[in-house]
């Protein structure tokens, strides 16, 4: 009798174990799905903002002129040297109207510094006239590092390169900490291996490596610099913006919750980029569209999936009088990019008003369209 009750006793005492472990593996899993859709929540909340972003268009070779040769000269010097007239807010306002929500402003920055590193106070304020010019748009606009040679790619430089960047990044943080999450901070621009046999293909192991390194350094000056800079939305890239396999194998995405990928993507290269190359492309040739698919695809699988949102930050096809084969590339691609949630920006070059830029849509004397149906394919939804 005695024996028969000890085993109840163990059997109550075993049950009751049993009971509380199994309590605690239930919270400990629904801890953990609440945790990973608190996580997923705030990761595809990029994905949205992302969308919000609209169609987008790139200033290009305006405030990122290089080349000059003179040192914190008037900025109004370098903004004309490539030919394009000084940027207005009749210029953007024309861009607005026309449906665009975002406007990319490439920047670039080393001949507007001294001997220390210290930015031109007339460039900085330069910088920040164009950007309120989009803002006070309601648009978005995104600011970078572009021609910029200091962020070679190597073990040797890393020491520098990651000193100027901290120093480039927080004095163009500081200025702007106000600033609400309209205005976005991409850190460099193709990064790469300059004047190497690997500067235009996917790097090397050493270079991604360092890369990596770099990426993290520009999100924790800008994390570090406070005001709203603490939630700001912040582009960062692969080697050379690229999406090839191997350069996004190697890419390691900074620890932030708030991160979008920029990747430059002009596919197939001898339809969009090569000057001899083809001018014929149509969407009912599966060789015209395979390469484009391949490459959202990737992306999608890469970041789109888990919630980390991606910008074509420069796209386009190269004009070679073939108006037709360029709108149906243009709309197949922007097509495919938003059946995967990915915002494209054009790269707009500009030119002198009596030239033919290779990618110009937006004549910047007249502020007229010069390809106003490759702008209505591009900020349809």
């Amino acid at each position: 009798m005695k024996r028969s009750r000890r085993k109840q006793t163990r059997s109550k005492r075993w049950t009751s174990s049993k009971r509380r472990r199994m309590i605690v593996v239930v919270f400990i899993v629904l801890l953990w799905i609440a945790c990973s859709k608190i996580y997923t929540y705030k990761k595809s909340e990029g994905i949205r903002f992302v969308k919000n972003m609209g169609a987008g268009w790139n200033l290009g070779n305006s405030l990122d002129v290089s080349g000059k040769g003179e040192i914190n000269a008037l900025p109004e010097v370098y903004e004309l040297f490539w030919g394009n007239p000084l940027t207005t807010k009749a210029m953007i306002d024309v861009v607005k109207a026309s449906g665009f929500n975002t406007v990319r402003i490439p920047i670039t920055w080393y001949e507007h510094m001294d001997e220390n590193g210290i930015i031109d106070e007339k460039w900085m304020y330069r910088v920040q006239e164009v950007v309120d010019y989009v803002i006070d748009n309601d648009m978005y606009a995104i600011i970078d590092v572009h021609h910029d040679k200091w962020f070679m790619l190597t073990y040797e430089n890393e020491e520098n390169a990651e000193k100027v960047l901290h120093s480039t990044w927080l004095q163009i943080a500081q200025h702007f900490a106000s600033y609400d999450e309209r205005l976005i901070f991409e850190a460099m621009n193709e990064p790469r291996l300059f004047d190497t046999e690997f500067e235009w293909n996917a790097g090397t192991k050493e270079a991604r490596a360092v890369l990596n390194n770099l990426n993290a350094a520009f999100v924790n000056v800008i994390r570090t610099s406070h005001s709203q800079n603490a939630n700001r939305y912040l582009m960062v890239a692969p080697y050379c913006n690229s999406s090839d396999e191997e350069a996004l194998d190697d890419f390691k995405l900074p620890k932030d919750e708030r991160i979008i990928i920029s990747i430059h993507e002009y596919v197939p290269y001898e339809f969009t980029m090569k000057a001899d190359g083809t001018s014929i492309w149509s969407k009912d040739n599966k060789k015209d569209t395979q390469k484009i698919d391949q490459v959202f695809d990737r992306l999608y699988q890469n970041f789109i999936r888990k919630g980390i949102p991606v910008i074509i930050s420069e796209f386009g096809a190269v004009d070679k009088n073939n108006l037709e084969s360029r709108l149906e590339w243009t709309n197949y691609y922007v097509s495919a990019a938003r059946e995967k949630k990915i915002m494209c920006i054009w790269w707009d070059e500009g030119s002198k008003e009596d030239e033919k830029g290779r990618y110009k849509l937006l004549n910047r004397y007249t502020l007229k369209w010069e390809h106003p149906k490759i702008v209505k394919t591009l900020v349809q939804k």
